[in-house]
Formats: C-alpha cells, structure tokens, sequence
C-alpha cells in the first residue's frame, strides 16, 4: 500500500515494474486531476461473467454510480454476440456499443477507443471470473505518476487444471519467447498479451490497433517502437482466472501473435 508519490516504490529499476497494491485508490484520484478516464471492454458472448467484470469497476470507481470517480466512463463493445452479454453490461452499469460484424478484438477496441472521450482509457477481457477494483488504480497510477510511461500492463498468475500456474500457454510458449529472441529489450515483459491494457488517448491514436488476436503483441510493439522499451511498465494484478481454451483454439492466436511480431521485425 502507498500513502505518497514517493511510496510507490518499483521493484526494479531498469524496468517499470510494480508490485501488488502499490497504487491506491485515493493516491491516484489525487494525480488525476480533473483529468478523465474510460475503460473499455470488448465482448463477444461473455453472459457469465461481463455483469461481474463491469461491477467490479463501476461500483468502487465510477463517477456517476456513486464510486470514488476514478472512472468517468464505461463502455463494453458488444462484438457481435448471439447472448444477451450487452443487455448484461447495461444493467451492470456500462454504456453498450455493437458491433454487427465479428472483426475480432482489435477492431472491437478501435470502435471502443472511438466511443470514448477519456484522457486515458484503460481495456479489460470481458471474461474475466475475478476482475478486482484494484485493477483500476494499479493500471492508471504509472500513467500519471510517470509521464514517461506510454503503456501499461498488467501481470499476474494464470491457473490451469487446479494448479496455480499453467495457463498462458500462448504467452509462455509462443509471446514470451518472440520478446527474447527478435526484442530483447522487451524480455522482462510477464504477461506481454495482456488484456488489462492503460495508456493515454494519444498513444493509443498514435499507434492504431492491429485485427484480431495480433492487436496486443503489435500494440506493445508499436509503443516500444515509438517511445522505447522504457516507456512500458507493468503492474502485478494478483492471480487472474478465465476459461482456458482447448489447444486447438490455441493455434490460430499463436500464429497471429507470431505474424505480428514479424511484421514488425526490422
């Protein structure tokens, strides 16, 4: 826990690394500033959990729902889904945008991006079972205790069949060693697929957003690439559980994640 800007203390200093809780609420609300802040969520037929994931932010940290009024808007882009994961979003306190036609997770973030007007707008996975309120002051507080901070991710443990760790296969299999092969300078990147993702408005309009699953491996990419490795940090968020995908799902993301990564490669 932190009580001053100089409490949030980086557990190294080569990289913008943070540990758990090392943002709290009220310390960030004091560095925003009138500044404002949206959060965006792509979903594609997430009923089970997008009620829980949009309450878990609404009502600690939206303005309008009588939170703290670290969040100024909540927007859930509802990408083409046959359940009712929008009218789920609404009640739980999140303004809905659709999308007609599945154009997969980069295009849901642009359309979110372009509904929003926030300072700083924050992406969250819409399938996450135990979204925390944490999640909101862990990934915004790098952002305006550091201007030279142009992204943030977060890590975190993945489960898997009852063990603590596991999951991830995508990222401990395919991500993590592209960063440490073709981009060592990003190799101290945890959980570079990240779907809790922060930056400012500007940097997300700089650098655009690739199609479907290649949209988080090029995005940190792109910033790396524009501002330089230093200008990424990372926050821990505790143990994250989501369903696991069977291995044949698998292939077409790590393909994409490889593409992105290539493309890119000078």
């Amino acid at each position: 826990m932190v009580s001053s800007h100089d409490d949030a203390v980086l557990l190294t200093t080569q990289h913008p690394t943070y540990g758990l809780d090392a943002f709290r609420s009220d310390l960030v609300l004091s560095l925003k500033a009138g500044q404002t802040v949206s959060v965006v969520i792509p979903a594609r037929n997430e009923a089970r959990t997008i009620a829980a994931v949009v309450a878990a932010i609404a009502e600690p940290h939206l303005a309008a729902g009588g939170g703290s009024g670290l969040v100024d808007e909540i927007v859930v882009v509802d990408d083409a889904s046959s359940d009712n994961t929008g009218e789920l979003a609404q009640g739980a306190g999140a303004t809905v945008i659709t999308l007609n036609g599945s154009g997969g997770k980069g295009q849901a973030m642009a359309a979110g991006l372009k509904a929003t007007s926030g300072d700083f707008v924050l992406f969250f996975d819409g399938d996450v079972e135990n979204t925390h309120e944490r999640y909101v002051p862990s990934l915004l507080g790098p952002l305006l205790l550091n201007s030279e901070v142009r992204l943030v991710k977060g890590y975190y443990e993945r489960p898997l069949g009852g063990s603590v760790t596991g999951g991830g296969r995508v990222t401990e299999l395919v991500a993590r060693p592209i960063l440490e092969l073709l981009f060592p300078e990003l190799s101290f990147m945890l959980q570079p697929l990240a779907g809790e993702t922060a930056a400012a408005r500007t940097t997300f309009e700089r650098t655009g957003f690739d199609s479907a699953y290649k949209v988080e491996m090029g995005l940190l990419l792109d910033v790396a690439n524009a501002f330089g490795a230093s200008s990424v940090a990372q926050v821990d968020l505790g143990t994250r559980v989501h369903r696991n995908r069977p291995i044949d799902e698998l292939r077409p993301m790590a393909r994409d994640v490889l593409e992105a990564a290539m493309s890119r490669k000078r």
